[in-house]
């Protein structure tokens, strides 16, 4: 069962995340038979990747012929191409995990209005769990809205990552991460499918999530269903324009006020100054101001304290510079809802 009153674009998504699923499916149960190429080292692509994208694009266009597409495997191939409504796809996140019968994958789908992410679905075809979000509905996992951990001390959280696997990836940085959290974090986890470790920072299952080297497509639904579970998600420096920097960092806010400190010396965004100030950016999420709501939270103008108490308010880190047009400007405001026709 899914999520109540889904709005329209969001149930296009679910139907295509769900075609997917089947086809990814069926493949695995007979997995050997499955062709593989890769890409680069350690980065594989397979004919159900491509299938899995296939029928994805097709019933969104269906449903959309005028919206945008940005594709893992076919980029910009498809749909409009000056739409301000773009779908960016990940069709089989976990590849490697597929292909060796590990079943943690997933299909990641959302929606940009605008360069703004309006639409989010997460599908675990292995275990049949549709993670959702619109924005400013809440997020959901099947029939159940979700909230982020409520964990506090860093000491007690369980936090997921991915371990770099191309050539040329800093290998050293990331064992002076693992150098740094283990000691502090009560277990580290590498399940291997960046968008279902987001969805799971959302559901609460893990308190954190951080990792290097990925791509618009594999954190552009898990943001959104993050945030509209009342968690925090940025860059290293705790910056929210993160999502083309290839450096995230997702969880309750405040674990994820207090990882920001100890990751920001290792992000390349941020100078040795910025460094220092890492934890002095991060400012105290007020509940007063919201009353009850988590969700009603921002993520942008407001972070959590790096201990368990707030520090006093701190001036906000200057806006990113603009960058290409595909970027989600979180800042914009929000656009408004469109019903089943298509977008101009």
């Amino acid at each position: 069962m899914s999520s109540p009153n889904l709005h329209p674009m969001l149930n296009v998504a679910v139907k295509a995340a769900r075609a997917a699923g089947a086809i990814i499916n069926r493949a695995a149960l007979d997995v050997e038979a499955v062709r593989v190429s890769q890409k680069q080292v350690n980065d594989f692509v397979t004919e159900v990747d491509h299938a899995s994208e296939k029928v994805i694009i097709e019933t969104l266009l269906t449903a959309y012929p005028g919206h945008g597409i940005l594709a893992e495997e076919s980029g910009t191939e498809h749909g409009a191409k000056d739409s301000d409504y773009v779908w960016i796809i990940d069709p089989l996140d976990g590849t490697t995990n597929f292909i060796h019968g590990f079943p943690v994958y997933c299909v990641s789908i959302a929606l940009a209005v605008r360069g703004k992410v309006e639409q989010a679905v997460i599908y675990d075809p292995s275990r049949n769990d549709l993670f959702t979000a619109t924005k400013g509905r809440g997020a959901f996992m099947n029939d159940r809205r979700l909230r982020v951990s409520k964990r506090t001390r860093l000491s007690e959280c369980l936090i997921s990552t991915g371990f770099p696997f191309r050539t040329g990836d800093n290998f050293k940085q990331y064992l002076a991460i693992m150098a740094d959290l283990m000691p502090r974090a009560a277990g580290l986890r590498r399940p291997g499918a960046a968008a279902l470790d987001l969805a799971y920072v959302a559901a609460g299952f893990t308190d954190a999530f951080f990792e290097t080297g990925l791509n618009i497509w594999d954190v552009a639904a898990g943001s959104l269903i993050v945030t509209e579970a009342g968690g925090l998600i940025g860059n290293f420096t705790g910056e929210p324009e993160f999502l083309e920097q290839r450096e995230c960092l997702a969880g309750a806010p405040r674990i994820y006020g207090q990882l920001v400190p100890l990751l920001a010396k290792y992000s390349k965004f941020a100078g040795i100054d910025d460094k220092l100030r890492a934890s002095d950016r991060m400012r105290a999420v007020d509940p007063a101001a919201h009353g009850d709501d988590i969700y009603a939270r921002s993520t942008i103008d407001a972070a959590p304290a790096a201990g368990d108490d707030a520090p006093e308010p701190a001036a906000a880190a200057p806006a990113a510079a603009p960058r290409k047009l595909t970027r989600i400007r979180r800042e914009a405001p929000a656009a408004p809802a469109e019903g089943d026709s298509a977008a101009k």
